[in-house]
């Protein structure tokens, strides 16, 4: 794991306060990569990601999903809607969660899906009360992350899901690759990146059984692409520049995850772990 001292989790939430406006500009509803198998739209590569992972996961109608990081709402608002199931979305942004909410409303699910405003190291949850624990994108955030497999396994039912996408750092860095790294979690405010490795250590320790290891790497790069194209064909870096300092080397970083993701030092991976029938 290749950490940076430097975040703070105020950062992360004032980042997500300010920046949510320039990720729908840029990027659209779901704050999250595309999944690439040919020449779609950025919309249906987002969506090819969340069904991908959804059908690894086998989210169901009438299960409760817990989605961590729900961003603006996109994942829970769009398995609702296409698999039916309960959401409840929690966010570190009130600015999120209020979109997410409006959102929801718009789409016609806000019967089927709840967002909460809330930390997810610290967030207090009941025992067994989620099919699935969903988290696309989120847990480079946080701080502790063993402790919050552990916590999270404890809201699984038994004989249920785990599905995680994440940023990963590659294995056997060189020093310029792991600068890379350092830069990606500088500029998008990770506190860490941890290895495919780690995260598969930490779901087994806290109890679950890992039954999916995938690098979407390849598939998911041109994510990034996109975006270096949107920001140099728009004026949005002269509006972050209004903003804050953040917001400028949020967006002046977009070019160094492409090459860290070109030259192996970040890889993107996805994970499906269950918890036991008997616990």
């Amino acid at each position: 794991m290749l950490a940076c001292p430097s975040v703070e989790k105020r950062f992360i939430r004032a980042h997500y306060n300010l920046s949510t406006p320039f990720y729908r500009l840029l990027w659209g509803p779901h704050i999250h990569h595309g999944y690439w198998e040919a020449d779609e739209s950025p919309r249906a590569a987002q969506l090819q990601l969340t069904e991908r992972l959804a059908t690894l996961a086998q989210v169901a109608a009438g299960q409760r999903l817990l989605d961590v990081g729900c961003g603006m709402g996109g994942s829970s608002i769009h398995l609702a809607e296409s698999r039916g199931c309960q959401a409840l979305g929690i966010t570190i942004s009130p600015l999120q969660r209020h979109w997410a909410a409006l959102s929801s409303r718009w789409h016609r699910v806000a019967d089927r899906t709840e967002f909460r405003c809330a930390d997810a190291e610290h967030v207090e949850l009941e025992a067994g009360s989620f099919d699935v624990v969903w988290s696309v994108e989120c847990t480079e955030h946080l701080f502790d992350k063993p402790r919050f497999f552990e916590r999270a396994a404890r809201w699984l039912r038994p004989g249920r899901t785990m599905a995680i996408c994440a940023w990963l750092a590659g294995d056997d860095l060189s020093d310029a690759q792991a600068q890379q790294v350092y830069d990606v979690c500088e500029g998008f405010f990770c506190p860490s990146l941890g290895t495919a490795g780690d995260y598969t250590l930490w779901m087994t320790a806290a109890g679950l059984t890992v039954t999916h290891v995938q690098d979407w790497t390849d598939h998911v790069v041109q994510t990034w692409e996109v975006c270096c194209d949107r920001v140099a064909r728009s004026r949005v870096r002269r509006l972050a520049s209004w903003v804050d300092r953040d917001s400028v080397l949020f967006l002046d970083r977009f070019d160094t995850i492409v090459s860290a993701y070109r030259s192996g030092a970040m890889k993107y991976g996805c994970f499906i772990a269950h918890k036991s029938a008997t616990d």
